[in-house]
């Protein structure tokens, strides 16, 4: 048995999976080994297996056994492995170390690396897997590499002709399971003279 895997937040008593044995006499459910750490429990007579406690993530996937007993005759029994994994939830956001950053971006510049942005995010795997967007308007003046997080000039910009400051809101996004999270910069980009 490989049941659906197992949020890390499921609560006591979450069902995991039920076991089932073709017989024509009943047959008494055990978890004989394997669940070392008492997270299972599993129903005699219905062979539902359910939760004891909360989950700690870095104590899985685990493998138990569990047997199925002749109700007549207990040296009749078969055994099955029952192999549960939990899934790391997508606990945190990403983090720009400053919601505000000021850069500055000489006039008559073509495609100018105006600075690079790092997010941190807490989580594990691909949870806390990054990438970079810009979210406001300015797609066509400016983009970000999704990657490495640099910000880049798209187009030259004229000292005495355009406005001289853009602001600029940059997102790190997570690829977290169940929901993507995001955390925002704004980047304040003063044209120089």
């Amino acid at each position: 048995y490989h049941p659906a895997p197992l949020s890390e937040k499921a609560l006591p008593d979450t069902f995991v999976v039920q076991i089932s044995v073709s017989y024509s006499v009943p047959v008494s459910y055990t978890i004989v080994s394997g669940d070392d750490r008492g997270y299972f429990m599993i129903h005699s007579s219905s062979g539902t297996i359910r939760t004891t406690k909360n989950l700690k993530l870095e104590d899985f996937p685990v493998t138990f056994n569990v047997r199925a007993t002749d109700s007549t005759d207990a040296a009749i029994s078969n055994e099955v492995p029952v192999k549960v994994e939990v899934i790391d939830e997508n606990d945190f956001p990403p983090v720009f170390p400053s919601s505000l950053l000021e850069a500055t971006l000489a006039e008559n510049v073509t495609a100018a690396q105006i600075v690079q942005l790092k997010a941190q995010d807490n989580d594990t795997g691909r949870n806390g897997f990054l990438t970079y967007g810009i979210l406001n308007g300015h797609g066509l003046k400016f983009r970000i590499d999704e990657t490495t997080g640099v910000l880049y000039s798209n187009t030259t910009f004229d000292y005495e002709e355009e406005p001289t400051e853009h602001q600029v809101v940059v997102y790190a996004e997570d690829d977290g399971i169940p929901e993507k999270k995001r955390g925002y910069c704004t980047v304040v980009i003063k044209i120089t003279d």
